[in-house]
C-alpha cells in the first residue's frame, strides 16, 4: 500500500490532474468514481488506484480483481483526487484519438461544432447531452478547453468513452470540409431570422456554438449555411452555451425520430 505523498507515482498522478501538457505527453487522462471505472473500456484502462477505506466496503471487488489495482492510504487518495469528497477509486486511461475521416463515415451525421468553449462544465455537459440526443461527434477549435480536464471528465458522466470528438487546428477549413461533404452547417446566432424549429435537420447537420461570453466569431458564423435563433421571452438575449446546444441537438433528434 502506498502511504507516502512523496511517492513518485503519487506525484505523477497529481501532475496528471493539473497539467494538460503532461497528459498529452503520456497520452493518458484520469477518471474518478465507481461509475467511471465500471464503464471504462477495458482496452483503455491502464492503472487503477483505490483507497484503503474504499476497498473495505466496495461492491466492485470482482471487477477490480480482473483489472488489477493499487491500494493507497486514505490520506494519499485525498492528495491524488481532484474532488472535494472522493469516492475512493481513480483510473489512468489511455486517451482517445479520432479523425475527421472517421467522423464523416456515417450517413447524414449530426455534429456539434464548438469554437473557443472555455468552461469545463459546459464542454462536459455538451458531450453528455450530445450522447443523449444522438450526436455522431463533437468538433472543437484548438482553443477550446482541454477535453481531458478533470472537470470536463466529471461533467461527461461517462460520455467521454462513447462520443467521438476531434480538435481541429483550422476551424474554418473544417467547416468547409463539412460543407463539401454535404453537411448543412447552422450558426446559433442572434442575427438569425429563422427559428431553430423551422430548419430541417434530418440530413447531415452541424450546429456551430461559440464562446460563452462572445458567441461565434463573425468570420466563423459567416461560413455557416444558415443562421438560426432560439426564441426567447423577456429581456434574455442569449442562453448558456451548453443549454443552447442541448436545445438544438434535441430538436434534431426529435426530427430524426419522426
Amino acid at each position: 500500500m502506498i502511504t507516502a505523498a512523496s511517492n513518485s507515482r503519487v506525484k505523477r498522478l497529481v501532475q496528471l490532474n493539473q497539467k494538460a501538457k503532461l497528459r498529452r505527453t503520456e497520452d493518458v487522462f484520469l477518471v474518478e468514481g465507481v461509475k467511471m471505472f465500471l464503464e471504462a473500456p477495458p482496452e483503455k484502462l491502464k492503472e487503477v488506484y483505490v483507497s484503503e477505506s474504499f476497498l473495505e466496503h466496495c461492491s466492485c471487488r470482482e471487477q477490480l480483481e480482473k483489472t488489477g489495482y493499487e491500494v493507497v492510504s486514505d490520506a494519499v487518495f485525498d492528495k491524488i483526487s481532484d474532488t472535494c469528497t472522493p469516492q475512493g477509486i481513480l483510473c489512468v486511461m489511455e486517451q482517445f484519438h479520432y479523425n475527421m475521416k472517421e467522423l464523416l463515415q456515417k450517413k447524414a451525421p449530426l455534429f456539434l461544432v464548438l469554437e473557443n468553449i472555455q468552461d469545463p462544465g459546459n464542454l462536459g455537459t455538451m458531450l453528455r447531452t450530445g450522447e443523449g440526443a444522438g450526436v455522431d461527434g463533437v468538433i472543437m477549435s484548438r482553443d477550446t478547453v482541454d477535453i481531458y480536464n478533470p472537470k470536463v471528465i466529471r461533467a461527461t458522466m461517462g460520455s467521454i468513452y462513447r462520443v467521438p470528438f476531434f480538435y481541429t487546428q483550422n476551424l474554418a477549413q473544417t467547416i468547409r470540409e463539412l460543407d463539401a461533404a454535404g453537411i448543412n452547417t447552422y450558426a446559433a446566432h442572434l442575427k438569425g431570422k429563422q427559428w431553430h424549429t423551422q430548419a430541417d435537420y434530418t440530413k447531415g447537420t452541424a450546429f456551430l456554438i461559440g464562446n460563452e461570453g462572445n458567441g461565434l466569431k463573425e468570420e466563423t458564423a459567416e461560413l455557416a449555411n444558415s443562421y438560426i435563433r432560439i426564441p426567447m421571452e423577456g429581456k434574455v438575449e442569449s442562453l448558456n452555451a451548453a443549454i443552447a446546444a442541448a436545445i438544438l441537438m434535441y430538436e434534431a433528434g426529435r426530427q430524426r425520430r419522426l
